[in-house]
């Protein structure tokens, strides 16, 4: 029998972050590729997890998601996001956030259907678009506050456009969409009967007195919206896997339908620490956040611009875009090749979240690390810039 593949596996390949992190290994360097996020993970979740395994919470559990778990996913939104939810019926606990958004692909849309997807992209949003058969139809960002114009949005729908994927705060660039922005779409997606499909795993990392909304709470989108979000950014849990859907109920019975199929249920002693965390962290945790990874923000900010690579300074998330046009190489990915020899540090080159070459001048540098981790980065990074005659190093600007 010959070896064959199946057509959509030419779809999907191993991500650009993935391979810097081998190449990272390879040379022993400092890995601001991938968003490992190495900061602890809160005491109450990490205890409440262990304390699961030993109280016997080691098989199946409902294919939405632990009742437990779904109450405080309930709670948390109400709070924080101001949005109201059945937790029997309208949520749907799945693989993490990405398990959650190709469940949602799955049960929704159509191979052949089209999604408007902003680049800057997610390199998994597109991975997952191509994988369920679907095409993306791209509008740009513009840098260097990552804006868009209406008018980009509204060509790229097509009569066979059913959705469009709202990144916010967004990966890689950082941008946090208005009110005012979600309000223009929300008027392009009721005219046009269109979908909204949200990522919201980065509503806790915000900046300079922003302000993260939830697309759903705006008047009009309720009912066609899919939330999509977890807790591998929040709690530092990136690998275990608990992320969540939420929509009307005539959609998240289909979606956990497709949830159960691929990943049958989330980790159930996982699933404890999440939900027992919810409960007995106070608002602090959540509100520190943003004071915390700001620090974190402005450090290698500071840092990639004294080695003469511009950053453009994100209002959310943890990842920075920067400028990488002054380093030799003739793409992104020879350019971030080149840093990580010289300086040790890994990032990810910036043609990963293009689907043309407008990339091949930035990398994204992500920096939820460890304090003392990301200021050997920084220090790898001036010492780049003064050896390499970066004139921002030089004079210490």
């Amino acid at each position: 029998m010959s070896f064959r593949l199946s057509e959509r596996s030419a779809c999907v390949v191993r991500s650009e972050i993935r391979n810097m992190s081998l190449e990272c290994d390879r040379v022993g360097g400092i890995n601001l590729s991938q968003g490992i996020c190495d900061t602890p993970v809160p005491e109450p979740v990490r205890r409440a997890a262990q304390r699961a395994i030993d109280d016997g919470w080691n098989s199946y559990t409902q294919h939405t998601g632990i009742a437990e778990l779904r109450e405080a996913i309930a709670r948390k939104l109400e709070r924080y996001s101001g949005l109201t939810i059945n937790p029997d019926t309208e949520l749907v606990v799945s693989g993490g956030s990405t398990g959650a958004l190709y469940s949602a692909c799955m049960a929704l849309l159509n191979p052949g259907d089209e999604v408007i997807l902003f680049e800057p992209f997610y390199g998994y949003h597109l991975s997952t678009l191509n994988a369920t058969g679907l095409n993306a139809n791209f509008v740009r960002l513009r840098p260097p506050g990552w804006s868009f114009r209406m008018e980009d949005v509204a060509r790229a729908c097509t009569p066979r456009t059913r959705a469009i994927m709202v990144c916010s705060p967004a990966n890689p660039s950082g941008k946090v969409f208005t009110r005012a922005e979600l309000e223009m779409l929300r008027d392009l997606a009721v005219e046009r009967d269109l979908i909204v499909f949200t990522d919201e795993i980065y509503e806790h990392f915000i900046y300079d007195g922003g302000r993260h909304i939830c697309p759903a709470t705006i008047p009009g989108l309720r009912d066609r919206t899919v939330v999509i979000s977890g807790f591998s950014k929040t709690f530092s849990i990136t690998g275990w896997r608990i992320g969540f859907a939420v929509a009307d109920a005539k959609w998240a019975e289909a979606i956990g339908y497709f949830s159960d199929l691929i990943y049958v249920c989330s980790p159930a002693p996982l699933q404890i620490g999440v939900a027992r965390g919810l409960a007995e962290l106070q608002p602090e945790y959540f509100e520190s956040l943003s004071g915390e990874y700001r620090v974190k923000r402005d450090k290698i900010c500071g840092a990639l611009a004294r080695a003469g690579l511009e950053p453009y300074v994100p209002a959310g998330a943890y990842y920075v875009l920067a400028n990488i046009e002054s380093l030799p190489g003739r793409s992104s990915k020879e350019r971030a090749m080149f840093l990580l020899e010289k300086a040790g540090v890994a990032c990810v080159p910036g043609d990963a979240f293009f689907h043309d070459e407008a990339g091949k001048d930035l990398a994204r540098f992500c920096f939820a690390k460890d304090d003392t981790v990301l200021d050997e980065a920084c220090r790898r990074l001036e010492r780049f810039g003064v050896e390499n005659s970066c004139p921002a190093a030089s004079c210490g600007t």
